[in-house]
């Protein structure tokens, strides 16, 4: 397991002051649509990723409990995840959705001859089903996105997974509301100036605070909701059904 950091008192009034400012640099600057945003960077997604999650990304799969057999894993852009997943559960059947067909080919190269399916769809809008996999994954893609979407998105989850699995959420987290009401200010402000309209996906970072990403999954419907990690607003949630 991970060892966890937290920040000191010093350290988050230090990363408000940098937030502000390059909340207020980028301020009016065209945000770019998500699945355009990842393909351009199809080419320095993994190191960025890597230099950043590294050690998440290799423990990962430690925080499942027992084997979930069946694993569905969203927002999986080139699998970056599934090299800690498939090292513990060698025979693991993964179903992999996201928006960029780009990155889901990449993934495909990665791992050949290994049980997966995958589907380049948006997954508030795919159906999941009842009931079908063991566990679930979701690792730095959701902190893009507003409570209620959230919030219909984990109830989807809930259902998708079997009695008794989990779901591993490794996100971005708020490290207080000011830092969510900054984010989700800037959010607001960009989307009305640049008229875009509700339905569209863009890439602005609105993450929540712990404390709120627990509370939506316990009103999905989860038995219990828990931080197991956490690392200067990097932390890993395991919701258990």
């Amino acid at each position: 397991m991970l060892e966890s950091k937290v920040r000191t008192p010093q350290e988050q009034e230090a990363y408000l002051k940098e937030l502000r400012e390059w909340l207020s640099s980028v301020r009016d600057e065209a945000p770019e649509e998500m699945a355009d945003f990842f393909h351009n960077r199809i080419g320095i997604y993994e190191d960025r990723h890597l230099g950043r999650w590294a050690k998440e990304y290799e423990h990962i799969a430690d925080y499942f409990p027992g084997d979930p057999r069946s694993l569905l894993d969203i927002g999986c852009g080139t699998g970056l995840e599934l090299a800690s997943v498939f090292r513990r559960f060698d025979q693991i059947e993964v179903t992999g959705i996201d928006l960029s067909g780009t990155m889901l080919g990449k993934l495909r190269e990665k791992y050949p001859g290994r049980r997966i399916t995958l589907i380049q769809a948006d997954y508030f809008a795919y159906p999941l089903g009842e009931e079908r996999f063991g566990a679930a994954l979701s690792f730095e893609t959701l902190h893009h996105f507003k409570p209620d979407k959230k919030q219909a998105l984990y109830e989807k989850l809930c259902r998708a997974i079997k009695r008794g699995g989990c779901y591993l959420e490794c996100d971005y987290v708020a490290c207080c509301d000011e830092e969510k009401r900054l984010c989700l200010e800037g959010y607001e402000y960009r989307r009305q100036k640049f008229g875009i309209p509700p339905g569209q996906f863009v890439h602005i970072d609105i993450p929540l605070t712990l404390e709120h990403q627990l509370t939506l999954l316990k009103n999905a419907g989860f038995q219990k909701a828990e931080a197991l990690y956490e690392n200067r607003g990097t932390v890993i949630i395991r919701a258990k059904k």
